[in-house]
């Protein structure tokens, strides 16, 4: 059993809960249930961030006192978390007792191990109120004849000849820049540990620590000879929290959970505040003669639409409970709305990367991969199952060749690969690898055709093996996704009779021998389809009435024999692939394919495409499908759909896609 020690920054209270703040939260919601499965001693922290001049001057323009705003503005994250499904998390605030007093036994620390690293001075500069730091002129941008802030994009303050206390932050670089060099890994990816040693290699200025100029936070313990009262800066305060969650309840940096947890912390943030969490808090740590965290993971801004999200642009705004009950269009409800929302985060961009959100991505994914792709297998397979008479079983039928040994290859591979990239932290590529255990699960369910073979009693044992295969990879297939799509990993591994104690448990290869129990008989449809009508209902309760959605693409020149979009709404073309490929006799222009498009059984169709492609080429292939032409017979054969090519008399290739798409998914 290992260690495992995850946490998110504290969002700041004068803020309301919004998809950046959900998606932070999911990843390490994501990475604490993988690791508890796995067996490890797992402990997760999020929380909020209370002080600073930004809460009092609200508190002030609302007639309240701090602590009466933050206390009705900090259960909002709580609550927003519980209403998520995240997971046995701890709830930190920063205006805890505890945090207080561990914040000052820092602040000693600090003077007992390098007394000079903190002095009195006084300062003047530009002073960013959102981020609550100074900057140079060199680190802002100008807008007309006014410094902004880079990332606010508002007016910074010059705060003129402010008494403060220094931390001697310059004496850092060397030693930081040491230690990146021993742990590489210690900031991750690796674009921000490049940025931050090109940063540190530019060398260090001290760093104000205390405020006069406000009062809400924590006085710094010790007087200031002129009498003047000071509060510690609102970053050495917030970034504590990692620890003094940990620490006994009198408030000193030390105990059992210390020594257990904070060898193994690990920060996931965003790269906004890259440079407090990499620069500024191991400084702190080092003057005070504590070890550092064991890494830094910076994640990317999810912009919608391409604009950032902010307050001051409701369009932007993307409410994650809205969102999660939006997307609940299934039996289930919510909690499959919440982890169709995990899914989309988590797979649309890899982890570190800059995301996007647009309502076309998502429903592409939703219908593509989970209801296309995942919905289909399990529906097809479980209502296979529960319609025979026949159970499944691993013994009487040999299967060490053909379809059968090559799922049960890709179910050995995605076990491991889906570990591989769970521990790199990369859930994006860890989906990757469980859906091609998933469409090659769907492909077996065609090569093997059990509805062919329930027509042959001698074929049972056989049939037995594929219903014991198909049930065996959905176990798998739940088991890999619970980490990011809780209830839907949980319902899979029920529906094909896991054990209540395996529930929980990480798969591992031998699973594909084990016994599964009692197959559920009325499985509740996981990921109905949305249709134009749904997308539609979503789009609409998401955008704020005041919004004007996005223009739409402006018109093509004139040509001629143009359609309109609703005239090309009527096609429905989906992605297929091939599963076999035969010749005609007697039709040399012909072939008769046999293409997998995610539904029950694959469809044939006839394709004049012979004279440009050998048969045995096709194969595998993905092509686009015409999925609502009418049928047609050809060749004595009824075709059910029509392949998009290039070319007239000459066929010089085949409509596809760039990239490896599940079948079934709608091409537009």
């Amino acid at each position: 059993m290992s260690t495992f020690y995850v946490t998110t920054p504290i969002y700041y209270v004068n803020d309301v809960p919004h998809l950046g703040h959900a998606y932070t939260t999911i990843v390490a919601d994501t990475l604490a249930r993988y690791h508890r499965m796995r067996g490890d001693h797992t402990r997760f922290l999020t929380g909020t961030d209370e002080h600073g001049q930004k809460v009092e001057e609200a508190a002030n323009k609302r007639g309240l006192t701090p602590q009466q705003l933050v206390d009705q503005v900090a259960p909002r994250f709580d609550e927003t978390w519980k209403t998520l499904g995240i997971d046995r998390y701890r709830f930190i605030r920063t205006t805890s007792d505890k945090h207080k007093k561990v914040v000052a036994h820092l602040w000693k620390r600090i003077r007992e191990h390098n007394p000079e690293d903190l002095y009195l001075a006084s300062y003047q500069g530009w002073y960013c109120v959102g981020c609550e730091a100074f900057y140079t002129e060199s680190q802002l941008i100008k807008e007309g004849d006014q410094w902004c802030c880079a990332i606010h994009k508002k007016p910074v303050n010059w705060l003129d000849k402010e008494r403060s206390w220094f931390f001697k932050l310059s004496k850092y670089a060397e030693p930081l820049l040491a230690y990146i060099d021993k742990n590489p890994d210690f900031i991750r990816p690796e674009q921000y540990r490049n940025e931050i040693v090109s940063f540190l290699k530019g060398g260090l200025k001290d760093l104000s620590v205390s405020r006069t100029s406000f009062q809400w936070g924590i006085p710094v313990p010790e007087p200031d000879p002129e009498g003047l009262s000071h509060v510690i800066y609102v970053w050495m305060d917030a970034l504590t929290n990692y620890l003094s969650d940990l620490c006994p309840a009198d408030g000193s940096i030390g105990g059992k959970d210390v020594a257990e947890y904070w060898p193994h912390a690990l920060h996931i943030i965003g790269k906004d505040i890259l440079r407090f969490h990499t620069v500024y808090w191991p400084a702190f740590l080092m003057a005070a003669g504590l070890p550092l965290p064991k890494g830094i993971f910076a994640h990317g801004w999810w912009t919608v639409r391409g604009e950032k999200i902010s307050k001051s642009m409701p369009a932007t705004r993307i409410d994650p409970i809205k969102l999660a009950d939006a997307l609940s269009v299934g039996p289930l409800g919510r909690p499959i709305g919440i982890d169709a929302m995990r899914y989309f985060l988590l797979r649309e961009v890899p982890l570190g990367l800059d995301g996007d959100f647009t309502f076309e991505s998502l429903f592409g994914r939703f219908n593509a991969e989970l209801a296309n792709d995942l919905g289909n297998l399990v529906n097809r397979s479980l209502t296979l199952i529960g319609k025979s008479p026949v159970r499944p079983a691993y013994d009487g039928f040999i299967a060490e060749s053909g379809a059968h040994a090559a799922l049960a290859a890709v179910a050995k591979s995605a076990i491991a690969e889906a570990t591989l990239e769970y521990d790199r932290l990369a859930p994006s590529r860890a989906l990757e690898a469980i859906w091609k255990l998933v469409r090659e699960a769907n492909k077996y369910v065609g090569d093997t055709q059990p509805w062919a073979l329930a027509k042959d009693d001698s074929k049972s044992d056989e049939l037995a093996h594929v219903y014991h295969m198909l049930a065996s990879v959905i176990a798998i297939v739940g088991g890999l996704v619970t980490p990011v799509l809780p209830t839907t990993g949980r319902a899979l591994r029920q529906w094909v009779g896991v054990a209540d104690d395996a529930l929980d448990r990480w798969p591992t290869p031998e699973d594909l021998m084990t016994i599964v129990g009692e197959v559920a008989k009325d499985p509740k449809p996981l990921y109905p389809r949305l249709d134009d009508k749904a997308q539609k209902k979503i789009f609409d309760t998401m955008v704020p009435p005041d919004t004007t959605a996005p223009a739409p693409a402006p018109a093509a020149a004139e040509a001629t024999n143009q359609i309109t979009y609703e005239d090309f709404a009527k096609l429905d073309l989906r992605v297929g692939r091939v599963a076999s490929a035969q010749p005609i006799k007697g039709k040399d222009k012909l072939l008769q394919l046999t293409v997998d498009l995610g539904e029950a059984a694959p469809r044939t169709i006839v394709a004049g495409i012979a004279q440009a492609f050998p048969a045995d080429s096709l194969v595998g292939k993905s092509v686009i499908v015409v999925a609502n032409l009418a049928p047609r017979k050809m060749a004595g054969l009824m075709s059910q759909g029509m392949i998009l090519a290039a070319g007239d008399e000459q066929i010089l290739g085949l409509s596809a896609v760039d990239r490896d798409v599940p079948p079934g998914t709608r091409v537009k």
